[in-house]
């Protein structure tokens, strides 16, 4: 799926794009990144992965919704989305405390808290697994070259992963644990980037001096991991890419 020309988006009065990335509910951050990028006319594309562990994940949904309504941005499916869906959806998932029961107990006391719960089912149905921009490729987890040639499901956000929507979604992974609690992941697939693209992504907080991390790749293209750990701890990071 590609996302809007860019000859559209400056026909719009757009003057770049705003790649934003995992929020995980820091919704002062989201507002601060948000309303710079109107202030400088850019679309913003946030990387996925919205809501929970930071304070105000329905602040962060309210947002992001009034992006969408005047067409001046848009997210992209990832893995703690498509976990809000499922729960908000009635099945059974398994959750955090700190993670998806926070960001449940949230919408629970906030006074729009049902009306966000509906919108949430039907927008992270619809939001894209990945998508195109020229040289500029997207994605919340990991890439894979079918991604060039495939558009992202319609229905992504309301469908069991196969195995391109898992690699979207959680990157590539070994199936073994590591002592931190989390996934063992793999990067070989930024090797297979083709030269001169880069893709901007997230879900995995790689950085280890704050600032996005950047991996160069065999064939010439690189892979920017955006997430810094805002709502963890860390902080929002995003790179603006004028036209």
């Amino acid at each position: 799926m590609r996302l809007d020309a860019q000859a559209d988006l400056a026909a719009r009065g757009f003057r770049g794009l705003r790649i934003v990335g995992d929020v995980h509910g820091d919704a002062a951050a989201f507002e601060h990144a948000a309303a710079g990028a109107e202030a400088e006319r850019l679309f913003l594309l946030q990387l996925g992965d919205l809501t929970d562990h930071g304070p105000d994940s329905p602040a962060v949904l309210r947002r992001m919704f009034g992006l969408l309504d005047a067409g001046s941005g848009r997210f992209l499916l990832g893995n703690h989305d498509h976990k809000l869906r499922r729960v908000l959806m009635g099945q059974r998932v398994r959750m955090a405390a700190e993670g998806l029961g926070r960001t449940l107990a949230q919408l629970d006391e906030a006074p729009d808290g049902a009306a966000l719960k509906a919108r949430a089912i039907a927008e992270i149905a619809a939001a894209p697994a990945w998508l195109r921009l020229g040289t500029a490729l997207f994605v919340h987890g990991g890439w894979h070259p079918r991604m060039l040639r495939e558009p992202s499901p319609p229905d992504a956000g309301a469908r069991k992963p196969d195995p391109l929507l898992s690699r979207a979604l959680f990157g590539q992974v070994t199936g073994r644990m590591q002592p931190d609690g989390f996934p063992e992941r793999l990067h070989d697939w930024v090797d297979r980037i083709p030269a001169g693209f880069t893709l901007y992504c997230g879900h995995e907080r790689r950085s280890t001096d704050g600032r996005p991390y950047v991996q160069p790749g065999e064939t010439g293209g690189r892979a920017i991991f955006l997430d810094t750990g805002a709502g963890k701890g860390g902080h929002l990071s995003w790179i603006d890419l004028p036209w």
